[in-house]
């Protein structure tokens, strides 16, 4: 089968590799469309595992099944979670599913951007997820991406009628965006020093403002005099951070959803937010029930996604996919369909 390898931004390669072997209690899943995500390109994280095959925002199509295999069938259109957590770890139990370690070393077979890929046993226990008569194999690309936005509002803990800032207007920003007023955030701010970012934010119903302006300022003179209630940093730029933390009101809370790379070390005003009960809540990827949660958002249309897809390409011109979103120009979700 055909198979996009990853070996840097710059170089990603057309090889044919064999379909993968499965188990009896495993499955084959045709790939039928992958989206290319914000950390698909992040070389610092990538580049030393490379070559490999990415690509974990998947749609498809079941292939074949094993011998043992009740619960699907050929033919099922589905949604494949690469990353499965334990669910008896204190981390799990806790509600901290995305620090399992057994979620952080389980994947799929070899990514998605492959013609097909093995779906290991323990995966097909529970990161198989049925795609609903009415939903696209489009709108399944979002799923995992949004799920990871839904996580990170839910640890956040927003409210109805809380105003939000999200500092970065990227893919995962503007999903931010769109799922905050789904819920029904009060006012939405966007930042982004890209003008195009700008406009997709603004498009999807958030007031932006330019990052290379006084955000903090900026933001009260838009807000009645107030900084945020939640400050969602969708970005790892150190300056966009600094901005983030003087942007949020008393009482507020800051949610880590994008980080710097390792090593980098951004200045904390621990006093202001001490004084001001500023409370700071990170979030890494998504659990079975925040992916449960989001196909419901997606399936009713609560939350939009297609409108958001601006390029698709066949598995030979992956590697275009990859050089448009690493240069963070006019793009938005680039998806790639590994059967053209």
């Amino acid at each position: 089968m055909r198979v996009a390898v990853y070996y840097n931004n710059n170089d990603v390669r057309l090889e044919e590799m064999p379909v993968p072997y499965f188990g009896n209690d495993e499955m084959l899943v045709r790939v039928d469309a992958s989206g290319i995500c914000g950390s698909d390109i992040m070389e610092w994280y990538r580049i030393m595992r490379a070559p490999l095959v990415l690509g974990h925002e998947i749609a498809g199509t079941v292939a074949e099944v094993g011998t043992d295999v009740t619960k699907y069938n050929v033919g099922d259109r589905v949604f494949v979670s690469h990353h499965v957590p334990c669910n008896t770890c204190n981390y799990c139990l806790s509600g901290h599913h995305t620090v399992c370690d057994t979620l952080r070393s389980t994947n799929f077979d070899p990514g998605g951007f492959a013609e097909y890929l093995r779906v290991p046993a323990i995966n097909m226990d529970r990161g198989v997820f049925l795609l609903p008569d009415e939903m696209s194999l489009d709108e399944g690309v979002f799923i995992e991406p949004l799920a990871c936005v839904y996580r990170g509002q839910r640890m956040a803990g927003i409210k109805p009628g809380q105003n939000v800032l999200v500092v970065g207007s990227g893919i995962t920003g503007l999903l931010h965006i769109k799922l905050a007023a789904a819920l029904g955030a009060g006012n939405i701010f966007a930042t982004d020093i890209n003008p195009y970012r700008l406009d997709m934010a603004s498009k999807y119903g958030a007031q932006v403002i330019d990052a290379q302006d006084n955000v903090p300022e900026r933001l009260m003179e838009l807000n009645n005099g107030h900084l945020a209630d939640v400050v969602i940093i969708c970005t790892g730029a150190v300056p966009a951070i600094t901005q983030a933390l003087a942007s949020v009101e008393r009482g507020g809370t800051i949610l880590f959803f994008a980080s710097p790379e390792p090593g980098v070390t951004v200045p904390l005003p621990v006093f202001d937010l001490w004084k001001n009960e500023v409370s700071i809540v990170n979030s890494y990827g998504a659990s079975p029930l925040d992916i449960t949660s989001t196909i419901e958002l997606i399936n009713s249309e609560r939350v939009k996604v297609t409108d958001m897809i601006t390029h698709r390409f066949g598995l030979a011109d992956t590697g275009k996919g990859f050089k448009l979103v690493a240069g963070a120009g006019e793009s938005m979700k680039v998806i790639v369909e590994p059967q053209k």
